[in-house]
């Protein structure tokens, strides 16, 4: 979409906010019945934003290895059905809530999953992109204020939250504290800039702020889904000299390339454990490994890729309870490091103008990402797609 459409786009919006603020939206969504069912593409009713809340119009929403393992259930304490799952997207605000000061209505906008209030503890320090109450939480599944939904089915039963987002619906309501305003010159972009609101701002935010690679450097990637390719690519401009990647899956090499990795590894070509074949690559070890796999053997060798007296290993990886660090206290002393990374340690409001001006700017490239596009009634097409291998990012127009 050119910039004369979403313009028009946005025009048509503000005319028509006045027939929808305050009252209740029948829209569509892909609604989610229990664990790996089919998405039920349905009208649904969606209530007005309350105090502290931003009602979006959706325009573009993509798909995540987070939103496939919230809609198999993989982890039973965090199921919750009927429910919108979704957390990755680009819209604009069709009407604000009480006190909302920051977001008016017409502002073009990305919803993120790991909020940032800006007055707890945890936003006020620069230690952490963490915050109290709109960090990331799967286990949430209804909004902060009154501890209910903002969605409902048709005959009026209430549909679940997903991660302070849920963006698989033409209109969603979220706390302020997970919205960020982009620049309107911006808005010609929005349909790429959908994935700096989760994978590729993870990736890229792990390699330039969680690790802060420098020119020069070795990095090790294992697993090559988005998010290992947004690593390779943050890692890249950042002028690491060798990357390596390591996955299974064949097919991803070519589009690795592309985005950075220099070297290939597939363990079922290899006789030998990774770790050892990357030590030969690179004399020794890697700087900087990551574990994008969320696999316990594959975080034991990222972080024995890790070169002995400095290398440094960041986990990304969602990892299923109850697995435990793979590895004895007493290897740490060996002087390798390892830390964990959420959404590439950015701040997301304070932070993320920035990072989109950056990414246009071509800093970062966006379009090698986008695998496949989509409308948003084929969502159960993408998630095939992306559960077979096939797809980097798919993008879902509404």
């Amino acid at each position: 979409m050119g910039s004369q459409g979403v313009s028009n786009e946005n025009i048509s919006l503000r005319l028509n906010a006045s027939e929808t603020k305050g009252k209740i939206i029948t829209c569509k969504a892909a609604v989610a019945y229990g664990p790996g069912e089919p998405f039920v593409v349905e009208q649904i009713h969606v209530k007005p934003p309350q105090k502290s809340e931003v009602r979006i119009k959706i325009l573009y929403t993509s798909i995540c290895h987070t939103d496939l393992s919230g809609w198999l259930g993989e982890n039973e304490a965090q199921r919750a059905y009927p429910r919108i799952f979704g957390h990755e997207a680009s819209g604009i605000v069709e009407s604000v809530g009480e006190g909302v000061k920051d977001i008016e209505e017409g502002d073009i906008v990305i919803p993120i999953f790991n909020g940032e209030c800006g007055s707890c503890s945890y936003c006020k320090s620069d230690k952490t992109n963490m915050c109290e109450s709109f960090g990331v939480n799967p286990m949430k599944k209804v909004m902060e204020n009154d501890g209910s939904s903002r969605f409902s089915t048709i005959d009026g039963k209430p549909i679940f939250h997903f991660m302070n987002t849920s963006t698989f619906v033409e209109y969603t309501v979220v706390h302020s504290a997970c919205v960020v305003k982009l620049q309107h010159d911006l808005s010609h972009s929005l349909k790429k800039l959908t994935l700096i609101s989760c994978g590729v701002s993870t990736g890229v935010g792990a390699a330039w702020n969680s690790a802060n690679v420098h020119s020069g450097s070795s990095v090790a990637v294992f697993g090559l889904g988005a998010v290992g390719l947004a690593v390779a690519e943050g890692a890249r401009s950042r002028g690491a000299s060798k990357i390596i990647g390591v996955d299974i899956n064949p097919d991803k090499f070519i589009k690795a390339q592309a985005m950075g990795i220099t070297d290939f590894i597939n363990p079922r070509d290899e006789e030998k454990p990774v770790h050892e074949r990357i030590k030969e690559i690179t004399g020794g070890g890697v700087d900087y490994s990551f574990d994008c796999a969320g696999n316990i053997n594959v975080l034991r060798e990222a972080f024995l890729s890790a070169h002995r007296g400095w290398g440094l290993t960041v986990i990304l990886g969602v990892h299923a309870t109850p697995e435990l660090l793979p590895f004895h206290p007493m290897e740490l002393f060996d002087g390798r490091r390892i830390i964990g990374s959420v959404f590439g340690g950015f701040k997301g409001k304070t932070q993320l103008p920035h990072f989109a001006k950056e990414c246009i700017h071509g800093v970062v490239r966006l379009d090698n990402f986008i695998s496949h596009e989509l409308p948003f009634e084929e969502i159960n097409k993408a998630f095939d797609l992306l559960t077979n291998g096939k797809s980097i990012r798919c993008i879902l127009n509404m």
